[in-house]
């Protein structure tokens, strides 16, 4: 399932919530979402490029429906604090990224979660992106919907060739929707700019198959901005029912002192403006390469583009990222088309159908652990940036991919 990349607003809620609230109260409060059981080695380790001034957070959603255990990461953005230059950026990482995975090869980059949760994920994106991260916030899905009934819905643009689509995932996302005033379900009748409520944003979020990978990011982007739009104009009576709607579906490594820190920076700031980047950069790349099933490959030079975005706050241009193709080049992929699923050595006990959004599981535990260790990372884009100036020729519809692991299982 396509889960909104809603984890850039738990930050924003919890920023705007605490120069209004009591701080004991406050305090209280964020310490329920503090993860304290896991280890987070790769946040330890600052082995690639950072700068004292500068935070990188990793958000997080996990696309598990309701009674499932095993797990991808659906949506991966790194938020970036930025008090050397005043700003606050949002590069979100595709999902299909090609990405050398520690002790699971080269395949998607939402398949490191599946291994071995957030610690491999940030692991991989470090590693891969040669970029440092220093914490990370994790939300499910039931708070995008539990947020939107408090903001009163969202308004986005709605265009013709979306309403089929959106209408089709309505009937699953009104029956997750347990409010008790959600009353009779209500379908996207027109086209244009409107005011969807929750179980609607999160099915035009869902959208996959109508086109492509870095259009569907667009949509879940234009939610996360109709969002913040709201958050801003939000009636202090609200601000508890916010807290409650977000916190319980919350995990993150930070305890409340360093939220409270976080907070201040963002309020030193002085603006909620977000400026977002998509990566990689040529999601029209996309390219079948046997088990790891269609995947966008990234450059050098991406990366290097990816380190000005964040720590040298460079919108790049389309201008400049056709010159640096231009001068760097691409590595050239053979396709191949192997069988959907290998005939390795792998038992194949797991397996994720990414065209179903189901996984298949053969044994009681559906997620396997972490073994070898490595560090790796990736990025994505904004509507406004260049990094949407490349037109995708890839929809999940062709997503027809798997990938095996080393420790017998395959994703697909």
């Amino acid at each position: 399932m396509s889960r909104l990349k809603k984890l850039v607003i738990v930050l924003s809620v919890l920023v705007i919530a605490f120069p209004t609230c009591v701080f004991g109260y406050v305090y209280s409060r964020l310490k329920t979402v503090q993860d304290t059981d896991s280890a987070f080695d790769a946040l330890e380790n600052l082995n690639h490029k950072n700068d004292k001034n500068i935070t990188n957070i990793l958000l997080l959603g996990t696309d598990g429906r309701p009674g499932e255990n095993a797990q991808r990461s659906d949506a991966m953005m790194i938020l970036t604090v930025d008090n050397k230059n005043k700003s606050l950026k949002l590069t979100s990482l595709g999902r299909d990224t090609y990405v050398d995975i520690p002790g699971h090869g080269k395949q998607k980059l939402t398949h490191a979660y599946f291994y071995g949760k957030a610690d491999l994920l940030i692991e991989t994106i470090e590693e891969n992106f040669k970029l440092d991260i220093h914490d990370y916030a994790q939300v499910d899905f039931y708070s995008f919907m539990d947020i939107i009934n408090v903001l009163g819905g969202v308004v986005v643009d709605v265009q013709e060739s979306e309403l089929k689509e959106l209408n089709k995932f309505i009937n699953e996302t009104y029956s997750w929707y347990n409010h008790k005033d959600k009353g009779e379900i209500k379908y996207v009748t027109k086209a244009g700019r409107q005011n969807l409520n929750a179980y609607q944003a999160l099915s035009f979020a869902r959208i996959r198959k109508n086109d492509g990978t870095m259009e569907r990011d667009s949509r879940q982007r234009q939610v996360i901005e109709a969002m913040v739009k709201k958050l801003k104009g939000l009636p202090i009576s609200k601000y508890n029912d916010l807290m409650n709607s977000v916190l319980p579906y919350v995990k993150t490594n930070m305890s409340p002192s360093t939220i409270l820190g976080l907070a201040k920076d963002v309020l030193f700031i002085g603006n909620f403006n977000i400026t977002s980047l998509q990566f990689p950069l040529h999601p029209e790349y996309e390219v079948r390469l046997g088990k790891a099933g269609y995947v966008i490959p990234f450059e050098e030079y991406e990366v290097d583009i990816l380190h000005d975005f964040i720590f040298k706050d460079i919108v790049p241009t389309k201008e400049l990222i056709k010159n640096a193709e231009k001068q760097y080049g691409r590595t050239k992929y053979e396709e191949e088309t192997s069988s959907r699923y290998s005939s390795n050595d792998d038992d194949n006990d797991n397996s994720y159908d990414d065209d179903n959004d189901n996984y298949h599981s053969n044994s009681s535990n559906s997620s396997s652990h972490h073994s070898n260790s490595s560090n790796s990372s990736n990025s994505d884009s904004d509507d406004s940036s260049s990094g949407d100036s490349s037109s995708n020729d890839s929809s999940d519809s062709n997503s027809d991919d798997s990938s095996s692991s080393d420790s017998g299982e395959t994703l697909e």
